[in-house]
């Protein structure tokens, strides 16, 4: 089993910034990539962010590209969401993710999941 432990979410003004950070504990070793998905109330959850676990690869969803940044520390084992110019848009529960094997835009192709860190940008 791997955990997740999502933190840094709060409330912040549009065009202001926020990190988030997630610490991985547990069954590390078989982690291979580790994403950020969102979900605002009523709406499906969606692809934030992903990076690949040892040689950094990254990816990124249509409406956060050339302003969030993943980024990651192995010898923390930590991922991070560097969230800049932010926008009521991107109001949401923000959630960490790990799968086994290549990075994916799916949330079904994760295994575990954390408990979720609110971000709130006020216009």
């Amino acid at each position: 089993q791997v955990q997740l432990v999502e933190s840094g979410g709060g409330l912040v003004q549009a065009g202001g910034s926020l990190r988030l950070s997630c610490a991985a504990s547990g069954r590390t070793f078989s982690v291979s990539a580790m994403g950020w998905f969102r979900q605002a109330p009523g709406k499906e959850r969606e692809f934030v962010a992903v990076i690949s676990w040892r040689g950094g690869i990254t990816g990124y969803g249509n409406s956060v590209k050339g302003r969030f940044i993943i980024s990651r520390d192995n010898a923390k084992s930590t991922v991070y969401l560097q969230m800049n110019s932010l926008e009521p848009e991107d109001t949401a529960v923000y959630y960490c993710a790990a799968k086994s094997s290549t990075p994916s835009q799916a949330p079904g192709d994760y295994s575990y999941w954390g408990q979720g860190t609110q971000v709130t940008v006020s216009s």
